[in-house]
């Protein structure tokens, strides 16, 4: 067994190899909770709750640490007298923790806000300065770049090639590419977004909270840094630097989920062509979004369209029908269904290989249409093994129409309406058939096909399923 990961700072594959076995340790950068969700940040956490998942089942134990970003430039944007910076925060990341239940996404082992981190941010920031990494400038500490030979190893750009740091008031700047460390206090900002220090009060810059939370819940050093592909710069650039400078050796792997485009353009909230997570969950089956976004390579990018989610639904459809049909016909054919679950090896070796979804899903829908193919013959030694490996494989990409999470989901308004109409159907065919009135029968079995909706009779009554 060796699982493969692409290394972004390498810009290769390497060996995964943890600093402990027993315990694989990853930080992936949450969400900055200045509006909700939408449809790119779940793609995110997507990518990584599946690579969490994977690593569990290889090495056992993941401690698996997702941040909150609650104090933010655009966090006291967002915040109105009504609704301060602080009430905003905590009502949007409740949304973020909604959608990401929604789609089955596990919860953190840590979810730690920035807010609750400020003296380990201090503790960093002291460092810099005592290594003469960072200096303090007009109630200001900033990150001096120059000072660090690796500054730029992350993304490989020479430091004249980047533009300046936006992120703070340049007014005590040596470089115009320093960032900010600590933002001093000002007159038109709340108090309450105010902490002291010993430069003065102020609030952190973003970089420095991600460096300090890290390490406060894995240590100085742990296995997988994360986040989305536009992370990379300024943002992953600035923590490698800071915490490196520090004497801290950081992150060992750096990966990166590709972004959510529509009609090829990053979805960004600044460019107002994002599709909000809310509207997306009441509009289509949460199992079905989350195979949707998690279909695609995970480095891959993903422009979304209403085919996407129909093609999604389709494979969903295909799936459950095969194991709620394998589960009647096998607890009628078999006096016992149970059998020895394992990982099939290709649908394994595709997961090694830097988190291939797309060549895990195909061994996945080869087992189901084997599946049917065993059942058709009669053969339920073979359906029984193929029902097995397709209830393993769903576990672990977190897609088993079976599992509880999406029965609830399930009990839409729109699908128990259907439900009602169909059985209905369905009983009133059964009593003309009873009456042997074979023409309205007929007519009932028709209708009901014409709406793309397969019965299935057994020993145990009738079925439907939607025709894919």
């Amino acid at each position: 067994m060796t699982v493969q990961l692409y290394d972004t700072k390498a810009q290769a594959l390497r060996d995964f190899v943890p600093l402990r076995p027993e315990n694989v340790t990853i930080y992936v950068c949450g969400p900055t909770v200045q509006s909700g969700p939408h449809i790119g940040h779940l793609r995110g956490a997507l990518s990584f709750d599946v690579l969490r998942r994977w690593l569990t089942h290889r090495f056992g134990r993941v401690t698996f640490v997702r941040n909150v970003t609650d104090i933010d430039d655009k966090v006291l944007a967002n915040a109105t007298d009504g609704e301060p910076w602080w009430a905003l925060a905590y009502r949007m990341e409740l949304e973020f923790t909604r959608a990401y239940t929604a789609i089955g996404i596990l919860p953190p082992t840590y979810e730690p806000r920035a807010t609750a981190s400020i003296p380990q941010m201090h503790d960093i920031i002291q460092r810099l300065i005592d290594a003469g990494h960072a200096y303090a400038a007009a109630g200001d500490v900033y990150f001096d770049v120059r000072s660090w030979a690796d500054y730029g190893s992350l993304t490989r750009q020479s430091l004249d090639a980047m533009e300046p740091a936006a992120d703070a008031d340049p007014r005590g700047k040596h470089d115009p590419r320093d960032f900010a460390l600590w933002k001093g206090a000002k007159a038109d900002e709340p108090e309450s977004a105010s902490w002291d220090s010993p430069w003065g009060a102020g609030r952190p810059g973003w970089h420095i909270e991600c460096s300090a939370m890290s390490r406060r819940y894995l240590g100085a050093e742990f296995d997988i840094h994360g986040g989305g592909l536009d992370l990379r710069f300024p943002h992953h650039e600035n923590e490698l630097a800071q915490s490196t400078a520090a004497g801290d050796g950081f992150a060992r792997y750096w990966v990166h989920n590709g972004l959510v485009t529509v009609g090829a353009q990053k979805m960004s909230k600044s460019l107002f062509n994002f599709m909000l997570a809310e509207d997306v969950l009441r509009e289509r089956d949460p199992l079905v979004v989350r195979y949707a976004l998690a279909a695609a390579h995970y480095r891959s990018s993903l422009d979304i369209t209403e085919s996407t989610f129909d093609e999604a639904e389709a494979a969903i459809g295909r799936i459950r029908t095969f194991l709620e049909r394998a589960l009647r016909t096998l607890r009628d054919a078999t006096d016992d269904t149970r059998v020895e679950a394992a990982v099939p090896e290709r649908f394994a070796a595709a997961l090694d290989d830097d988190l291939g979804v797309p060549q895990a899903l195909a061994v996945l829908h080869e087992t189901v249409r084997d599946g049917n193919t065993a059942l058709d013959a009669g053969d339920y030694d073979a359906a029984l093994r193929a029902f097995a490996d397709v209830a393993v494989m769903t576990g672990i990409l977190g897609i088993d129409p079976l599992d509880p999470h999406w029965q609830a989901t399930d009990a839409s308004a729109e699908a128990s309406a259907l439900d009602t109409l169909v059985k209905t159907m369905i009983s009133q065919r059964a009593d003309a058939r009873a009456a042997k009135d074979w023409a309205s029968a007929d007519r009932i079995r028709d209708a009901i096909a014409a709406a793309g909706i397969v019965l299935e009779d057994s020993a145990d009554g009738t079925h439907w399923s939607l025709n894919d």
